[in-house]
């Protein structure tokens, strides 16, 4: 009896322990499962704030490139109206224009790639000597450079520049004109007044002015 006993106290014992254990599993199962669930929070807080960052990093880098175009726009308008001004500031410093003489290729022609004043452009040039030395007063002359857009825009405008300047040198030579009373500038092929798309239009485009202003 008592032995019978004994092994009822140990059965009771062993299920005791059994359950105990069953008990401290399934309560660090839970604790595990806890911390892996506040992990899991932190790495998706940790994300959400990452990409707040993100975000805002990005609005912050649109905000500053549009500023940024925003400035570099004005700064164009800004120049182009000081450009304006400083065009319209010259016109007044030189003066009134008298009269101006254009010699372009499809009446004058210059040789090819040459930059010798024509033989049919010297009658024009002494008439226009002869006119500005008959003034009862100081002018001054303006001799621009013209060409088609055959060529680089660097060949044209030094030999746009070397037909105006063949232009001043004939001028002074042959009419007396001072030098220190004319000016050269080259526009090479930026201001055509007709298509170079033809050859008319690029005779035209070929040419020297010279303005005599007061």
């Amino acid at each position: 009896m008592q032995k019978g006993l004994s092994l009822t106290v140990a059965g009771v014992a062993v299920l005791s322990l059994m359950a105990a254990s069953g008990c401290v599993t399934k309560k660090a199962w839970r604790q595990n499962v806890e911390a892996t669930d506040t992990r899991v929070k932190g790495v998706e807080t940790g994300l959400e704030s990452q990409e707040k960052r993100t975000s805002d990093l990005a609005r912050d880098t649109d905000t500053r490139i549009t500023e940024v175009k925003g400035t570099a726009e004005r700064a164009v308008e800004i120049g182009s109206q000081a450009m304006t001004r400083a065009e319209s500031a010259e016109k007044a410093a030189r003066g009134k224009i008298l009269w101006t003489t254009t010699l372009s290729d499809d009446s004058v022609k210059f040789t090819f790639d040459g930059d010798k004043v024509p033989e049919a452009a010297q009658a024009i040039l002494d008439e226009l000597g002869n006119k500005v030395k008959s003034l009862d007063k100081t002018v001054y002359l303006e001799i621009e450079g013209h060409t088609d857009n055959i060529g680089s825009e660097a060949y044209n405008e030094h030999l746009a520049e070397m037909r105006a300047q063949a232009v001043r040198n004939y001028l002074a030579e042959k009419a007396g004109i001072p030098l220190h009373a004319m000016s050269v500038i080259s526009y090479g092929e930026s201001k055509p007044v007709a298509e170079n798309k033809t050859s008319a239009g690029r005779a035209q485009n070929r040419r020297v002015v010279v303005r005599v202003l007061e």
